[in-house]
């Protein structure tokens, strides 16, 4: 008989939390959504909350969660309704929690998957920022508390398929040369170079091959998606940054590969669809089914490569720069990079700003030690600030 897993869903109303109870659903005599937590989407809120009856519900916004509790209970629910961020870190650490599939987008997100880790909980990581901005803090609390980690991003959950069952981070032992991260290369990877200054948002965000939110979207337009997708790479898998190469992969069927010593290259593909990563990390080591068509190979017909182009894409650099440097660099990387993302959303400043401010307040900061998620905290606080800053003056 098998246990039904009780999940917590960090970032329900998003399109990672929205796959994952599609596979819930497809599932309910082995998974519970326990809890579902969102900023301020009540509609959204509302709907899942009706369907799935979890446990808690949890709005980060308290006005939010008021109005959900009161339609909540005028509709005879009995979800309990919390509202902030210890809410938050809560329902990602109670007991009864099994697993917590952490898709809440932002720096927002670091605090409750932190309270997932020191409980020991499987920890489904789609929040890159996690590993971005506390990289090696994040990891020592995985080993110190017993917590399992398992990749959700299409990529790194590729990766983790095509490495040996018994890698611990040793790529001599495991005959492992260099991992391999795919990239479609965004709408813009045909774009002339000097056309993408005058780039809108709404082109930013039409991607080719996935469907995702308006910050993953422009990170995929301007690279830095891939960028920051390197350096979680690098603490998943103990990877070097001369360890990890990106390729662009138009197609976007094979998600990632693993290189080995002996010449062997070993991929994963499927169809463009988070659900596959999502299924697999959810019933592993068991495969489900994710509701994913199978990939027709002969529809796919050929399969492309093309080397990144750095000049086109700073951002990539900028971000394999900041992982060599170490330290705060790759937190205030991120932070740099919400407030340009944000800004070029509100037509504030251009496509091709984005580096700009990012570079900026790498060199305007310079390199620190950190050693406590409250120094990453600060960090990201300061370099938000002085990316506030130039782009006051440079309006």
């Amino acid at each position: 008989m098998t246990t039904i897993r009780q999940i917590t869903i960090l970032g329900s109303t998003g399109s990672i939390g929205e796959s994952t109870l599609d596979v819930i659903a497809r599932h309910p005599d082995r998974f519970r959504a326990f809890a579902l937590t969102a900023n301020n989407n009540f509609d959204k809120m509302l709907a899942q909350c009706l369907r799935f009856q979890p446990r808690y519900a949890v709005m980060l916004d308290p006005d939010s969660a008021e109005k959900l509790a009161h339609s909540l209970s005028s509709n005879g629910s009995h979800t309990e309704v919390l509202s902030g961020i210890e809410a938050l870190e809560r329902v990602a650490s109670l007991p009864e929690v099994d697993a917590v599939m952490a898709a809440i987008v932002g720096a927002a997100g670091i605090r409750p998957t932190f309270a997932a880790a020191r409980s020991g909980k499987l920890v489904l990581l789609a929040n890159k920022e996690t590993l971005v901005m506390a990289g090696r803090i994040f990891m020592d609390l995985i080993k110190q508390y017993h917590a399992t980690l398992l990749p959700i991003d299409s990529e790194h959950n590729a990766i983790y398929q095509s490495l040996p069952s018994h890698f611990d981070g040793d790529f001599a032992t495991a005959g492992v040369s260099r991992i391999i991260l795919t990239a479609s290369g965004g709408p813009f990877r045909c774009t002339p170079i000097d056309t993408l200054k005058q780039v809108t948002p709404e082109q930013a965000c039409a991607h080719p091959n996935w469907d995702m939110g308006q910050k993953i979207s422009i990170d995929s337009a301007t690279m830095m998606n891939k960028g920051l997708e390197v350096i979680e790479a690098h603490w998943l898998f103990n990877a070097s940054p001369d360890k990890i190469q990106v390729v662009i992969h138009p197609q976007s069927v094979i998600h990632s590969m693993v290189a080995y010593t002996d010449g062997s290259v070993i991929a994963q593909l499927g169809n463009p669809d988070m659900r596959t990563p999502i299924a697999h990390a959810m019933g592993y080591p068991d495969r489900i089914d994710s509701g994913v068509d199978a990939l027709d190979l002969f529809k796919v017909a050929h399969l492309d490569f093309e080397q990144p182009d750095f000049d086109k894409f700073p951002c990539l650099r900028l971000a394999y720069q900041a992982l060599s440097a170490g330290d705060n660099m790759p937190a205030v990387l991120n932070a740099a990079n919400e407030i340009a993302v944000d800004a070029f959303l509100k037509r504030r400043m251009t496509f091709t700003d984005i580096p700009r401010m990012i570079e900026h307040t790498l060199h305007a900061i310079g390199q620190e030690t950190i050693s406590t998620l409250d120094d990453v905290l600060k960090t990201d606080a300061h370099a938000r600030v002085i990316a506030s800053e130039w782009l006051l003056q440079s309006i």
